[in-house]
């Protein structure tokens, strides 16, 4: 049925559920998450257990690799990430997922290799990362204790999220411009790339290929399976071929063929229609007129035994088996299994029976009416497709209300309105429920607001509208949003707010995205693209401790510093730590952080362990303000008036003159073609280039600019460029204060409150600079600082630069140190 390889001697050891079955086994049925399809080298399929080398689905958030026509067949056993209000328990399990291990993965217990390149084999746990035989998983202790990191994982059971309308990809703010096509597009695809598969296989002219349809879905979305069956075989024999490709192991005795023809799919009783004829056939052999496509339907049955799972209402107990006829109905069944679950004493009425789909991608739940009859469900169910009723069950639950609250985190709006203002811009673009929407969190100086919904379509429709919306020429983003609940996180656990930008640097950011949902829960992992870090810093506002990783070059680092600083009163914990993954092109602060000088493929999962073993230190940042001022003279030709000051914060250096002239030169090229800017090596020879173009140019910045540190005036030397420094690493790692010792100067350190200013000459001394053989002219030490500017000068911050009009520039210290 699923192509299992075994050894013989191993094969008493099998313990790895077939596919066929593996959906009976599932506890809670969880949906994959998939991204778009890619290509995955050395991995295979976990359905037919062959190697992946069309494009294939991988889930986001589990080691799930599926081929394109089996992801059907997948079972809806992702991590359970959340609780979606059903149920609450607080010990976790393994969570086993089979096979695609590296060649070095050693088993835990019998310390050999379980890892396999010609084959699916060994089992991984999905939380704490630990590596199994399958003859050996089966003795490990079934509680997860999440491993080496489990003091960085956010605890699935300490996030709430209903979920129920939302894809998963919503859930998990995982963007959806990776989605190439819709699902059905992609689905249609698969069927007829796999049938393309399976056609090359069947040249041999005495063997005949079959198109086999399980049901009126498959039929109306064109999703067949092929066969390849002797030109001679029995109809048992094509039956039997049939179901395995369907990977149903029922007997084939309860199935038959149907002729594919529009007509037979409008009537409703074509299976006794069809009997007779199939029944005179039984023996023969297909002849040369046999129709290429068929129906594969299930006999019609005058009782069934069907399996019931309690709800959570007992616990240790999977499922309970009843005996149905055609005379019972969701109440008679109901009432049945009240007893058997030690229920008897309690109402019919307070009870219902609820269908749940559990397919690869959505588990689809449907309340079924007290008075069907429960066979005529199974046969609809089967008539529509055999294959989902091998992923169909039904559970008993109690009638309770539960309450809905979906948070809705809109960004984009205008900054600084009041909350009543906001509720109407949301009236008015998104036409809001007042009775089930609510505005709970009001961000005012970003212009966003937290939504909490309490009806799931409503919920849908806003966040489908939203995207759509765009109010003063700014288009809004939605974000949905768990809720944490902080008073369940253990004491000793410390989680880890990941944000990744994954357009920094080397454009790296999606694998490691990949990576770090997998490795931690996928509600701590934040893309930077989407709404920014505040929907990040509004989830774990409540978190009493917590530490921030940032994967991204420096002007991201700067990003969130400066969204921490202005959130900083609304978190519990207002001063969390901060690392740095350092994916930019100079990642000169995660230099002097010892974070590396850029990210180059390490393993992800050192890079946590790296995380949770790092040291605080703190580090100053610097307030610098802007404030043009037009010279006197074109006030009175009634020219423009001056723009108003502009406050920027700064992290590692500001740099006036030469230096700002290459990086707007480079930002400018950058602008122009995106695309090329894709490796570090790249955008450092497009710097090297720009700079050459200006080695003849002569200037007199000294002359342009007047200094003045802690209330001095200072002279200027004879420069071209004039840089403050906040840590000793400029332009990708140069030391431009040098390190020999000075009388006139303390040593610099990041954290001593004081800022450096250093004079270039040119580009031929900055270049020196980079190279190691000299360093910049010291000119002064200080904690005030003002500037000013006699003429339009380029200016650039942490990496991003403008042209500054004439006028005054202040550096101060900012608030408290990070």
């Amino acid at each position: 049925v699923c192509n299992f390889m075994s050894h013989e001697k191993c094969l008493k050891n099998v313990k790895i559920p077939c596919s066929c079955i593996a959906p009976s086994l599932v506890r809670v049925p969880v949906a994959h998450c998939f991204g778009p399809p890619g290509h995955y080298k050395r991995k295979f399929c976990t359905v037919c257990r062959k190697s992946l080398e069309s494009p294939a689905f991988r889930c986001e958030v589990c080691e799930l690799h599926v081929h394109t026509d089996c992801i059907l067949f997948a079972c809806s056993d992702c991590r359970q990430c959340h609780q979606d209000g059903h149920l609450d328990h607080d010990t976790y399990h393994h969570h086993w997922r089979e096979g695609n291990l590296s060649s070095s993965a050693r088993c835990e217990f019998c310390k050999k290799t379980c890892g396999s390149s010609e084959v699916l084999s060994g089992m991984r746990c999905e939380w704490c990362g630990i590596l199994a035989h399958a003859a050996c998983y089966v003795i490990v202790t079934p509680e997860c204790t999440f491993g080496r990191l489990r003091n960085m994982i956010l605890p699935p059971n300490c996030v709430q999220l209903f979920s129920r309308n939302f894809s998963k990809l919503h859930c998990f703010r995982i963007s959806e411009n990776m989605q190439t096509e819709s699902d059905e597009d992609d689905d249609v695809d698969g069927s007829t790339q796999g049938s393309m598969k399976d056609i090359q296989i069947s040249t041999d002219s005495s063997k005949q290929t079959l198109k086999i349809f399980d049901g009126n879905d498959a039929v109306k979305r064109n999703q067949f399976r092929l066969i390849s069956v002797p030109r001679i075989a029995k109809n048992e024999e094509v039956v039997e071929a049939a179901l395995r490709a369907y990977y149903i192991n029922d007997d084939q005795q309860e199935y038959e063929l149907q002729t594919f023809t529009q007509q037979a799919l409008l009537s409703d009783d074509v299976i006794n229609r069809n009997d007779a004829a199939e029944d005179s056939n039984l023996g023969s052999v297909f002849r040369e007129s046999v129709p290429e496509a068929w129906i594969i339907r299930a006999k019609p049955k005058d009782e069934e035994v069907i399996r019931i799972y309690p709800a959570w209402l007992k616990v240790g107990m999977a499922y309970v088996s009843l005996r149905v006829n055609k005379d019972s109905t969701v109440q008679t069944v109901i009432k049945e299994v009240l007893p058997l679950l030690g229920r008897q004493t309690e109402c019919v009425q307070n009870f219902k029976l609820v269908e749940v789909l559990m397919g690869s991608k959505q588990v689809q739940r449907t309340v079924l009416d007290n008075q069907e009859l429960i066979l005529n469900r199974l046969k609809d169910i089967r008539k529509t497709s055999i294959r989902q009723m091998n992923q169909t069950r039904f559970y008993i639950v109690e009638n309770s209300k539960s309450i809905v609250q979906v948070n809705l985190f809109v960004g984009g709006l205008p900054p600084q309105l009041s909350p009543e203002e906001y509720t109407n811009i949301l009236k008015e673009e998104l036409a809001i429920k007042t009775n089930v929407v609510s505005v709970s969190h009001v961000y005012q100086a970003q212009g966003a607001v937290v939504l909490q919904i309490s009806c799931f379509s409503e919920a849908e429709r806003i966040y489908m509208l939203v995207k759509d919306t765009v109010v003063n020429d700014k288009p809004l983003n939605a974000v949905v949003i768990p809720a944490v609940m902080a008073s369940k996180i253990p004491r000793n656990c410390c989680p880890l707010l990941v944000f990744v930008n994954p357009k920094s640097g080397g454009l790296k950011g999606r694998d490691l995205l990949y990576s770090f949902r997998k490795l931690l829960n996928p509600h701590q992992v934040f893309e930077l693209t989407n709404g920014g870090p505040l929907p990040g810093f509004h989830t774990f506002s409540e978190v009493p401790s917590f530490r921030v990783l940032v994967c991204g070059g420096d002007g991201t680092v700067g990003w969130v510093l400066g969204a921490l600083e202005e959130i900083r009163h609304k978190l519990v914990c207002s001063e969390p730590s901060v690392a740095i993954l350092p994916l930019g092109t100079g990642n000169d602060l995660g230099r002097v952080l010892r974070w590396g000088a850029g990210y180059s493929g390490e393993d992800p999962y050192s890079i946590l362990v790296s995380v949770d073993e790092a040291d605080d230190v703190l580090m100053d940042r610097w307030t610098i303000l802007l404030d043009a001022e037009e010279p006197a003279e074109g006030a009175e030709n009634g020219i423009a008036e001056p723009e108003p000051p502009k406050i920027v914060q700064m992290n590692n250096y500001c740099g006036l003159g030469i230096d700002a002239e290459l990086s707007l030169d480079f930002h400018h090229a950058r602008e122009e073609e995106p695309g090329k800017f894709n490796s570090r090596f790249h955008n450092k020879g497009v710097y090297v280039k720009v700079g050459l173009q200006k080695i003849s140019h002569t200037r007199n910045l000294h002359k342009d600019i007047k200094l003045q540190v802690d209330q001095h005036e200072v002279e200027l030397p004879s420069i071209e460029g004039l840089i403050f420094i906040n840590i000793p690493s400029w332009g990708s790692g140069a030391d431009l204060w040098g390190s020999e010792s000075d009388n006139r100067f303390e040593k610099p350190r990041i954290d001593d409150g004081l800022l450096e200013v250093v004079g270039v000459t040119g580009v031929v001394h900055m270049g020196q600079v980079q190279g190691g053989f000299r360093s910049g002219i010291r000119i002064a030490q200080g904690s005030y600082f003002r500037v000013t500017l006699l003429k339009p000068i380029p200016v650039q911050v942490d990496g991003e630069p403008w042209i500054q009009a004439p006028g005054q520039i202040i550096i101060s210290a900012a608030g408290p140190k990070v």
